[in-house]
């Protein structure tokens, strides 16, 4: 049967996807992966030990009742029902103010490790969730990108070694981010899920299962491109399995998480920092931002979420000495529309703020505000930072990586991150 380069690449992520491993013994591939990568192209080298966690907010956050605007009017006069009152948010400035539930991250801002960047988006932003996330994953503002802009930083970080732990995807599906060519990422939803899934049939432990994978493997030339990508899954190997297993039994929380996915995500990552797995990009989803109606009780819930979560990552690290080394941004596809709607919500929107956190980060607010007054036909902010320069700011100065190379353009640094 013949395969198209696109459904071998596919069907390449939806093994890792699946939490799937293939034997150590897979050697080749990266090498020969990374040589396909390159054709043509730059692969860019990161220069330092830091980790990027990025944590995506999918729906569309609602960045007016997250940062709030509390001392502008107009905010009240479009939102008479679901603004947030001034006497409740949680003043950053004689402007700004946090959603009263994020104390967590306000204590982060008071101590000096929180950035907040205003008016985040793109050029004639798309109100579709799915080609808005791939804007934001691909930097093809059409839509129809195929590569993510983190699949190509972590394309850099493999070398002829593999390093299963490079990168890591919390989560039953890869992150568009994170999709490469030349590099698979392991994504688990825990720890214990990362093996091969064995049949209790099976009295082999599944050594036959594994040997089935081998001849798989094998019918395929060494000069095909579909191998060098099978090869890549050498970062799922049963060695990166055993070594998750041991970090998971070595592993101490200094912390009590919350309850539920999110929070459990940023434990597991925690855990890859804490025990020296070698993390160098993390990604992590909390869900539920599309609040077309009855916004407040999801909204305040999501804010209490995403507070408490971030903090109890953040002291975790702390007390195990790895804060330093480590950076979290958020992002969402899109912001909301600055007036509610009949629904007591908010319908698809463009520009919002995004959070950069960490002891490497400069505190402050960061680009020029929205003008709430001056809103496009569709009643959306006019963005004033490109999401783009966000990008580049990490990876130039926290990544010690080109930007150049992995946005494929260069764009504008903001002052969140001292350089390097």
């Amino acid at each position: 049967m013949k395969l198209s380069r696109r459904a071998m690449i596919k069907d390449g992520m939806l093994v890792v996807s699946a939490g799937m491993v293939m034997p150590a013994i897979f050697s080749r591939g990266v090498a020969s992966a990374n040589a396909l990568s390159q054709q043509g192209e730059r692969i860019a080298q990161v220069g330092n030990d830091h980790t990027l966690i990025v944590v995506q907010l999918a729906g569309g956050n609602d960045g007016l009742n997250t940062v709030v605007p509390y001392a502008d009017g107009t905010y009240y006069q479009k939102r008479p029902t679901i603004g947030l009152k001034a006497d409740k948010v949680l003043r950053l400035d004689d402007r700004l103010g946090l959603h009263p539930n994020m104390a967590p991250l306000k204590g982060l801002w008071d101590q000096g490790h929180l950035a907040i960047v205003e008016g985040v988006g793109y050029e004639n932003s798309s109100l579709s969730h799915f080609q808005a996330m791939d804007v934001w994953q691909t930097l093809d503002t059409t839509g129809n990108g195929n590569e993510g802009w983190l699949g190509r930083l972590v394309a850099g970080m493999v070398d002829k070694d593999g390093h299963p732990f490079k990168s890591m995807d919390i989560g039953t599906q890869t992150a568009r981010a994170l999709s490469s060519i030349s590099a698979s990422v392991p994504t688990l939803t825990t720890p214990q899920a990362y093996r091969l899934t064995t049949d209790p049939s099976e009295s082999d432990g599944g050594n036959a299962r594994l040997q089935a994978l081998l001849k798989l493997y094998n019918t395929y030339p060494r000069s095909s491109p579909y191998a060098a990508l099978l090869d890549t899954t050498a970062i799922n190997a049963n060695e990166g399995g055993k070594q998750l297993q041991q970090a998971e039994a070595a592993y101490k929380a200094a912390v009590t998480y919350p309850q539920g996915p999110f929070a459990t995500g940023l434990k597991t990552l925690a855990e890859a920092i804490v025990q020296n797995l070698g993390l160098r990009v993390g990604y992590v989803t909390l869900g539920g931002f599309d609040t077309h109606a009855g916004q407040t009780t999801t909204h305040d819930g999501l804010m209490k979420t995403l507070s408490e979560g971030l903090l109890a990552f953040y002291t975790d690290l702390q007390k195990h000495g790895k804060a330093d080394n480590v950076v979290i941004m958020t992002w969402s596809e899109f912001g909301r529309r600055v007036e509610e709607n009949g629904s007591l919500g908010t319908d698809h929107g463009t520009a919002a703020p995004l959070f950069v956190l960490g002891n490497g980060v400069k505190k402050g607010i960061y680009g020029e505000p929205p003008d709430l007054k001056q809103l496009d036909p569709n009643g959306n902010l006019k963005y004033t930072t490109d999401f783009r320069s966000i990008y580049s700011t990490v990876l130039d100065r926290w990544m010690g990586a080109s930007s150049k190379d992995v946005l494929k353009g260069t764009y504008p640094n903001q002052n969140f991150l001292p350089t390097i």
